[in-house]
């Protein structure tokens, strides 16, 4: 078959997409098809077993995106995007948050993406859960929805100490997601897991349940070369099953949402004409859409490490081995924390060890990041193969004013402040990296940009809502062209100041009530 034609085609099948695709087929007088390049995750243990992630990284579930050569940060870093039915829900850590009012609130009031205020995404979050903590005490949360969220027993006993060490250091322990945003606080984190251990990504939740309904259709292993157009109007799209394999259309008769993530979405809209003109025009694509926000406006959560050896035995077993969250404020009344980090009990010298810093096995680590950086990057095509990977340029602590690296120094010292505290003395030993002779300013930056990482969070570059240069609009539609619409982090606006998987699958489940009419 060379041609199949859909009412909608979903082209991505990760944490937004698998939520759009199962929502829009059920309608059962629509044909709904869901397109993913990577392989079904059913029956793969080391994707669907929470707790084995972190072998996911730089695997053959990975497209590896390296990054562009950094002027202030590490080039070395790689941004891990998901090769796999459920994208990078199958491939992370599963930290479930709920965004936070202010952030939904600054969508809709400063960006213009009207409908996405808290009052009106809410209800979507509770529909899309089914969450530990539903009951009387806590109406907002869901009990009958796809998505399982648990709280993370407190099991790990070093994790029990830093939790009293953040209260002694003026951090309290606080529940998360109970409808108050915590700017100072810290706790063991919810999760989106079943009770057996398997990861409740949006593929689990979403597409299993429903991968033998009539008018659904999972196409795994196909990557899209481009979007198909007549005239304006978006009508499909050109895929092969390998590298090298025959082009393959399928078409949609309805509508196409492209829900490919922060990195391939925009990759997609410029191979397909839609993007700067000048910077397609100079890879040899014809212009359909002018439209410099596509690749633009890249936003991270960039995050620094500090690690200590334990004094104790670490846990041999974990929910996910990074199962503690601090929030903390480096600039006081603000609404919203700037600076989170997580608690990790597994080595995390990635970054590190190849600068020359001393590893060891039996090791804690925090690792603060930025949660609203203000640094700004860009995802570019390298050539209009489609084969060739993008051109991802973060540009990390480039904000003129040093606001990023500011917070990112000031967690190292607050990481530091609350492992000193008496809860924590039974626990703590050698300070492996930075290290305790590294303290003024400048060395601490310096140690930063050489080794920092990524949260994995790359958001915002098809930002939704009226402002200048915003690609898509508030119903998630593409600028200048009909029935083509995104749903995916791409979409972001401003990044929010928690991890944001649950926030995209709430966007995959909005975009199918506007596409339906719900909304």
């Amino acid at each position: 078959m060379t041609n199949e034609s859909f009412d909608y085609l979903v082209v991505g099948g990760g944490s937004s997409g698998c939520a759009a695709a199962a929502r829009l087929s059920e309608d059962p007088s629509v044909r709904v098809a869901l397109i993913e390049a990577g392989p079904d995750d059913r029956g793969v243990p080391e994707v669907l077993q929470l707790d084995r992630w972190m072998e996911l990284l730089e695997s053959g579930y990975d497209w590896d995106y390296p990054i562009e050569p950094q002027a202030t940060g590490n080039s070395f870093m790689r941004h891990a995007r998901a090769r796999v039915l459920g994208g990078c829900s199958s491939h992370n850590s599963c930290i479930a948050f709920w965004p936070p009012r202010e952030d939904m609130d600054e969508w809709a009031d400063k960006f213009g993406a009207t409908g996405w205020g808290a009052d009106s995404v809410w209800p979507i979050l509770k529909r899309l859960e089914t969450n530990e903590d539903a009951g009387p005490d806590a109406p907002h949360h869901g009990d009958s929805g796809p998505v399982h969220l648990m709280n993370v027993p407190p099991a790990d006993q070093c994790g029990v100490a830093l939790l009293a060490a953040a209260e002694q250091a003026g951090l309290p322990t606080t529940r998360f997601n109970t409808g108050t945003t915590v700017t100072r606080g810290a706790n063991f984190f919810q999760i989106n897991r079943q009770a057996d251990g398997t990861r409740a990504s949006s593929s689990v939740s979403y597409i299993h349940p429903i991968a033998d309904r009539a008018n659904f259709t999972l196409l795994t292993g196909l990557r899209a070369k481009r979007l198909l157009f007549d005239g304006v109007r978006c009508i499909g799209v050109e895929v092969v099953d390998n590298q090298f394999g025959k082009t393959r259309t399928i078409t949609a008769e309805r509508e196409l949402v492209l829900s490919t993530g922060a990195i391939d979405t925009p990759k997609l809209l410029m191979l397909s004409g839609i993007g700067p003109a000048d910077h397609l025009r100079e890879n040899g694509v014809e212009v359909l859409v002018d439209a410099p926000g596509v690749g633009a406006n890249l936003q991270d959560h960039p995050e620094g490490v500090i690690s200590w050896v334990a004094r104790r035995p670490m846990p041999t077993e974990s929910t996910q081995w990074w199962e503690i969250g601090v929030f903390d404020m480096v600039d006081d009344g603000l609404d919203r924390p700037d600076l989170m980090m997580h608690y990790g009990s597994v080595p995390f010298d990635m970054h590190t060890l190849r600068r020359g810093y001393p590893t060891a096995e039996n090791v804690f680590c925090l690792t603060p990041n930025v949660t609203h950086a203000r640094s700004r990057g860009t995802v570019r095509l390298r050539s209009r193969d489609f084969r060739d990977k993008p051109m991802v340029d973060p540009r990390y602590f480039s904000d003129p004013e040093g606001y990023d690296i500011r917070i990112m120094t000031a967690g190292i010292r607050r990481a530091r402040e609350i492992v000193a505290q008496p809860a924590m003395a039974d626990w703590v030993g050698e300070e492996l990296f930075p290290g305790v002779g590294t303290v003024d300013d400048a060395a601490l930056a310096d140690y930063i940009r050489a080794t920092h990482n990524t949260v994995y969070h790359p958001v915002g570059t098809a930002a939704m809502g009226s402002a200048d240069g915003a690609p898509v609009d508030a119903r998630l539609r593409v600028k200048g062209v009909e029935g083509l619409r995104v749903a995916d982090a791409s979409v972001f606006p401003e990044h929010t100041s928690v991890n944001p998987n649950i926030t995209c699958m709430m966007i995959g489940e909005r975009c199918a009530d506007l596409v339906s009419g719900r909304a």
